[in-house]
């Protein structure tokens, strides 16, 4: 059996029609959904981008021992222990986080191919003249990764130019001379829906036609009221637009999947790893940004961040269900070594999934944790995300215990000084009425707070957190 894995970064699971959207145009997606098996409690688990393929590629809660770094050399990774199974492996991605500055994901794999210019990737070095789609002011690093990414794209006349529309056609390429290899793992990663949002002109016009504002195209992370209520509509508009252009192009690699009869043989994983607010709760963006002072800050990982869409077909394997179990990226890799009966190496802390899909048992956990690094403690508003079947637990952990300040990459590889960025607390959400986290419940129901917290702490424990970083979330 062969299995090929696509990442799409900052996907959220709301704009996808299988997940209940009505208003964005996701068909592809959708129509591989309904011969799949729709997770509906998927969780990240670490955050963000870089933490999260770490998780994928190793099976591990690694927010709880490693923040946003390279890949570092002693972990035992899935696409190694493919190739020594016999399989060919194959990395195909234009997400530059996990390949630029020496991040060496690509370890591992028998073959790789990086798709060069998204986000900061210094890649364009021409003295190209830029102009900004809006006031400088609303965009999160404007001189650097804005100026990078216009420099970057100036060339570009066709959709196919577009980034998603590169790697997945250089994945078609891969497929039609491959499809015949015994056994493959593929991995497809591509940056899209990421910011910047400027897909072609068609999609944004889809969501917000006859608008003439500015486009706001890489926001600002921290607090939306800088951008006014029409601002934000086409920030949506312009996101919408780019779930759509990628629906359309992950479109044609599924459908080249199904022409080389690839279904029968070939298991398909479709995930993300976070989303992203548009306002929500006052927030755009992922993480609170004081650019002027460089300064970064842990925004609560609510939602619209930490629920991910994930999307499996097994071969020989009923699909067209949902499935209401947790589950989480680290789940991924021992879920593959299973499906492809390849021994367990002994390092990882998730549990494969497949099981639940055969309907052998119901579960493998009982609640999901997200989480950025926890190993500097709460210095920045750091909050671990407990979500159980009715409670969400937003937890923010001893502060007393931090005595020194950090420093971290996150979210795009530019080291920043970490600082609690706000008044930084635990917050509590009755999820089951209140979806969205409008009613914070962590004064009245302390003592759900308490046991939620318990069985945290349980859990880090279980999978060998270190003394001298659980000091920093013993406490509620």
């Amino acid at each position: 059996m062969n299995v090929i894995v696509i990442v799409s970064d900052t996907l959220r699971r709301d704009f996808l029609g299988c997940y209940g959207n009505n208003w964005v145009h996701t068909e592809n997606i959708d129509k591989f959904a309904k011969f799949a098996i729709i997770f509906d409690n998927a969780y990240a688990g670490s955050f963000p981008t870089v933490p999260n393929r770490l998780d994928l590629f190793t099976g591990k809660f690694t927010f709880t021992y490693r923040d946003w770094a390279p890949l570092p050399q002693n972990e035992v990774v899935l696409a190694e222990v493919l190739n020594k199974a016999g399989y060919m492996t194959m990395l195909i991605a234009d997400t530059p986080h996990i390949l630029k500055d020496g991040y060496n994901f690509q370890r591992g794999f028998y073959g790789w191919e990086w798709i060069r210019g998204q986000e900061n990737d210094r890649h364009n070095t021409d003295p190209i003249d830029i102009k900004f789609p809006c006031d400088p002011k609303k965009l999160r690093n404007p001189y650097d990764a804005v100026v990078h990414y216009l420099r970057n794209t100036s060339w570009r006349r066709y959709e196919s130019d577009y980034f998603v529309a590169q790697t997945m056609e250089t994945a078609i390429r891969w497929l039609e001379k491959n499809y015949k290899q015994e056994r493959f793992f593929l991995y497809v990663d591509t940056f899209d829906p990421h910011e910047p949002w400027d897909p072609p002109r068609w999609y944004v016009d889809m969501y917000d036609p006859g608008y003439e504002g500015e486009e706001v195209i890489y926001p600002r992370y921290g607090l939306a009221d800088y951008l006014t209520q029409e601002e934000l509509k086409h920030m949506r508009a312009l996101y919408a637009g780019e779930v759509t252009l990628v629906d359309r192009w992950v479109g044609r690699l599924l459908s080249k999947i199904e022409d080389l009869g690839l279904f029968d043989n070939t298991a398909v994983i479709f995930t993300t790893d976070h989303g992203f607010y548009h306002g929500e709760h006052n927030l755009t963006g992922k993480s609170i940004i004081l650019e002027e002072k460089n300064y970064h800050g842990l925004a609560p990982l609510y939602e619209e961040v930490a629920h991910i869409p994930l999307i499996v077909k097994i071969p020989n394997t009923k699909g067209g269900w949902r499935c209401s179990a947790f589950v989480q990226p680290p789940d991924i890799m021992p879920t593959i070594l299973e499906l492809l009966k390849i021994e367990d190496p002994g390092t990882m802390h998730g549990k494969s999934f497949l099981p639940i899909i055969k309907g052998e048992i119901k579960s493998i956990r009982d609640f999901a944790v997200t989480s950025p690094a926890i190993i500097y403690g709460p210095v920045a508003g750091q909050r671990i995300t407990v979500t159980t079947d009715e409670w969400r637990l937003i937890y923010a952990g001893n502060p007393e215990a931090v005595k020194e300040p950090s420093f971290t990459s996150i979210v795009d590889g530019i080291q920043r000084e970490q600082h609690p960025l706000g008044e930084v607390k635990s917050e509590l959400y009755y999820i089951k009425e209140d979806p969205r986290e409008s009613v914070n419940l962590i004064d009245e129901r302390k003592d759900i707070a308490i046991e939620i917290h318990r069985k945290l702490f349980e859990f880090l424990k279980s999978i060998g957190t270190q003394e001298k970083y659980l000091r920093f979330w013993d406490k509620i």
